[in-house]
């Protein structure tokens, strides 16, 4: 509301709630840092786990920020934009979600301290740009290369990201399925290695143990075959892959016959028999001996198709279709007309497999399949939870490496080592930015000083020696939370690819630079819709 010549003037529905200046940045910032300690505690290999429970009840225990942040109802705006951050670090390179979430609340937590003593929030985000740009130029030079042959290198990368997950004794079998899986679907596009995580296929299934999970040359599709007198195993499949119906199919119009003459039903149905025996003769006449359909089986097909000995699996999955094609080499025909010898794939085995309760069909055996399954095993619904995550990690760990080919230490190493950076190149920058640029390097050493808190050491004395090794020794030296001591995190191979470290610098500078930049906080009411709500309840308790 504002005063027009004594006249108020009403410009926001009644209701509205303004946050203006310092209070709307107050506000911001403290419900990011409230986000970024509620993730703290989980980072590192002794980080802890959350408890997660639902507006149903669902229970989900983990220690991934991405997952906690994901099912946590954030309804602060500006702690919605850091769980957008976590995010935003899963997608693109699936690791390093809590270090981005803590630098980010660490950014605006060395800001408030800046905007207290009357430095402009827009000093502040130039300055960190100035650092960032800094570390970001510093991280490439740091960063060693891998080939893909390193097999030793690959996995110690992996186990890195695996380190935190509560995956006990089966860690090292995990970081090989994901290891392998992504390099059997790795090709190269215009001179540059891609590997795409759509190609591997995750199933679990409860029952037995994490170290019994398993990766297929091929793909799981979870159907059974249609037919009892169908073969459960085919050797050496040829396989037909159909997005059109074994069915005679409805007319699009309504329409009716009228048959006065019994006997023409007889002919009526011997019609319909025949058109789908010529569909399934089509099959027959190219050698298929698997037939894989996106749409329905009709009964009359079904017994046709298992009379020729052929295994069929019907309602397979559009994104099951495209990895079978993928795996298998075979094309996804549309018309039976077009079915051709050249449209099949091919696989060693086919064959239907009882996995705990249900029936899946495993195609296996595949001479170079571009998509890969894994199979999960687990013996609680919990872990087999968390251990899909692991895998997504792993997998997106891997993926990320092959884009860049280049790692960083672990353990905080890099972290000080970009933060001691910034502090001698801070130097040149006379005027404000120079203490913005200092807080941004302080704000990196958040990162080793959580790690060390999380291990129950002592975070000052952790610091100094570590600030101490790397003037002296060099970049590798970083935080071993096991001995409790500052160890070069090359040798013991705690490596990170570099693209982790780069997004997560870049995602929280973005997050806490959109979150300085707000002072003015306009909300709308939401009394609406809870007299509805209020509405609604006093309707039902009248009608008991």
């Amino acid at each position: 509301m504002a005063q027009l010549g004594g006249q108020p003037v009403i410009i926001l529905k009644e209701g509205t709630t303004r946050t203006r200046g310092r209070a709307a940045q107050k506000n911001n910032i403290a419900a990011a840092k409230i986000i970024a300690e509620i993730v703290k505690t989980t980072l590192g290999p002794k980080g802890m786990d959350k408890i997660l429970v639902d507006s149903i009840g669902d229970v989900v225990v983990t220690n991934d920020g991405a997952t906690i942040l994901d099912k946590m109802d954030v309804e602060h705006p500006a702690a919605k934009m850091i769980v957008e951050v976590a995010k935003t670090q899963d997608k693109t390179v699936g690791d390093g979600t809590t270090t981005a979430v803590i630098l980010a609340g660490e950014l605006l937590k060395h800001a408030e301290e800046l905007i207290e003593q009357k430095i402009h929030p827009s000093t502040v985000i130039s300055g960190y740009k100035k650092a960032l740009d800094i570390a970001l130029e510093y991280l490439k030079n740091i960063a060693k290369p891998v080939k893909l042959e390193d097999k030793e290198t690959l996995k110690k990368i992996v186990m890195t990201a695996l380190g935190s997950k509560s995956l006990g004794f089966a860690t090292e079998h995990i970081a090989d399925l994901a290891i392998d899986a992504v390099l059997r679907v790795v090709e190269e596009r215009n001179g540059k290695l891609v590997a795409d995580k759509d190609s591997i296929q995750i199933v679990k299934k409860i029952g037995k143990s994490l170290l019994e999970s398993q990766l297929i040359h091929g793909i799981i599709v979870d159907k059974e075959v249609v037919h009892p007198a169908m073969p459960k195993r085919v050797v050496n499949a040829k396989i037909a892959l159909i997005n059109a119906p074994f069915e005679i199919e409805k007319t699009e119009f309504s329409a009716e016959i009228r048959i006065r003459d019994p006997l023409k039903i007889k002919q009526f149905l011997d019609e319909e028999a025949r058109i789908l025996k010529e569909m399934v003769d089509k099959v027959v006449s190219i050698g298929a001996n698997v037939v894989f359909c996106q749409k329905g089986i009709d009964d009359v097909a079904q017994f046709f198709l298992a009379k020729a000995g052929i295994l069929a699996v019907r309602r397979v999955k559009s994104s099951d279709m495209e990895k079978l094609a993928k795996a298998t080499g075979a094309r996804i025909v549309t018309n039976f007309e077009d079915l051709s010898e050249k449209d099949l794939g091919r696989a060693g085995l086919v064959e239907e497999v009882k996995v705990g309760e249900d029936k899946m069909v495993f195609v296996q055996e595949c001479q170079n399949p571009k998509a890969v399954s894994i199979l999960i095993r687990a013996g609680l619904e919990r872990q087999l939870d968390e251990a899909e995550r692991a895998f997504n990690d792993a997998i997106m760990n891997m993926i990320t490496l092959i884009d860049n080919m280049k790692y960083v230490p672990g353990g905080g190493a890099v972290e000080e080592a970009l933060s001691l950076k910034i502090r001698k190149e801070a130097a040149k920058y006379p005027g404000r930015e120079q203490l913005a640029m200092m807080a941004f390097a302080e704000a990196l050493e958040a990162i080793p000083r959580t790690l060390a808190e999380n291990a129950g050491l002592d975070p000052v004395e952790i610091i100094t020696e570590l600030r101490s090794k790397h003037e002296k020794d060099g970049i590798g030296y970083g935080v071993n939370v096991f001995s409790g001591k500052i160890v070069d995190m090359f040798a013991e191979g705690v490596i990170e690819p570099v693209k982790v470290k780069e997004q997560a610098l870049k995602s929280s500078f973005e997050a806490a630079a959109m979150i300085l930049r707000i002072d003015d906080v306009i909300a709308a009411s939401r009394k609406k819709e809870g007299k509805e709500k209020k509405g609604k309840e006093e309707e039902e308790t009248s009608f008991d």
